[in-house]
């Protein structure tokens, strides 16, 4: 274990270096001016005179590789820049959106295990009857609803006609049931389907017949050995589905007007503020990276077997 994670830490300077230059490169490829843009932001004329000082200032005449190194120096003392439109620092403005959206996102990953693990356990203890059939309905509908679409439907129904819960902004827990049920209902779909396919198959292993035979009840296999044993992928599963959540939010936080990241982000591109694209694009990769890391240690932690195979190189 220790040599996984010494495997894993030691990889993540180049892997966090090469996921900055292809950020950084991304926005300096799009063909806009930011020297314009603070200009044109400031209300001032975009002169030739006035673009080349703004430059100057911000140090765009420099070659690119100077560029970089001034950014990403920046960046390491947690100094992101400034905001084109408000002309406040990113980092604050950060600090005050992100928890939102990690809060939209946790809710979602709660509310997706909430209902996947029963119906998987469920659908698998009962193939073929009628929960198994209701719990493939649910998973054809989730998987197949747009998140925009399922999400005019929930305000539509309970926002509008039947007055139950809020629709717009950031509040008590009313105020996130609907945004979390519009993000959470495809990874949901996907989460039972993969978790009743991996119960299935465990069920068909050789060592649950032998727990039969030793009399264990049908019960205890289940949780002290099937579910365990089926737990492991599905957690790789769960650690896509949060870095999905997380840049996910952009529609639905626009949609119920969720003061988080990713309504951050529309504005910030709709105002052309490619700092704060360039840091949003950067915090997200950035966790996606950990979220990897930390599945990849749980997965290890709760199936030390894992290691052993990469270790005798075979492919469980």
């Amino acid at each position: 274990m220790r040599r996984f994670v010494w495997r894993r830490l030691s990889a993540l300077p180049l892997i966090l270096i090469g996921v900055s230059v292809l950020t950084f490169l991304l926005v300096r490829l799009v063909p806009v001016e930011p020297a314009e843009v603070i200009l044109r932001q400031s209300n001032l004329n975009a002169t030739e005179e006035a673009i080349a000082e703004v430059r100057s200032q911000l140090g765009l005449d420099q070659p690119l590789y100077i560029q970089y190194w001034m950014w990403i120096s920046n960046i390491v003392k947690l100094d992101f820049g400034v905001s084109y439109v408000s002309k406040l620092p990113i980092s604050s403005e950060i600090a005050e959106k992100f928890p939102a959206t990690i809060q939209l996102a946790l809710s979602a990953m709660l509310l997706t295990v909430m209902i996947s693990l029963p119906l998987g356990l469920l659908s698998s203890l009962f193939p073929n009857r009628w929960i198994d059939r209701a719990t493939a309905i649910f998973i054809y509908v989730g998987t197949a609803i747009p998140r925009f679409w399922l999400g005019f439907i929930l305000i539509y129904f309970f926002s509008l006609k039947l007055d139950w819960l809020p629709f717009q902004g950031k509040g008590g827990l009313m105020h996130l049931l609907l945004p979390s049920i519009t993000l959470a209902l495809a990874q949901t779909a996907v989460f039972t389907r993969l978790l009743r396919s991996q119960l299935l198959d465990q069920m068909r292993e050789i060592y649950v017949l032998y727990a039969k035979v030793r009399g264990l009840k049908e019960g205890f296999i289940l949780i002290h050995h099937v579910l365990r044993n089926a737990f492991s992928p599905l957690l790789a599963v769960m650690g896509i589905s949060l870095g999905n959540m997380l840049g996910g939010t952009v529609i639905v936080e626009q949609m119920f007007s969720w003061p988080g990241m990713g309504r951050y982000l529309i504005e910030s591109i709709s105002n052309r503020d490619y700092p704060v694209i360039q840091c949003y694009v950067l915090l997200m990769a950035v966790v996606y990276v950990f979220i990897n890391l930390l599945v990849d240690l749980l997965q290890r932690w709760i199936d030390p077997r894992l290691e052993q195979s990469e270790e005798s190189g075979i492919d469980r």
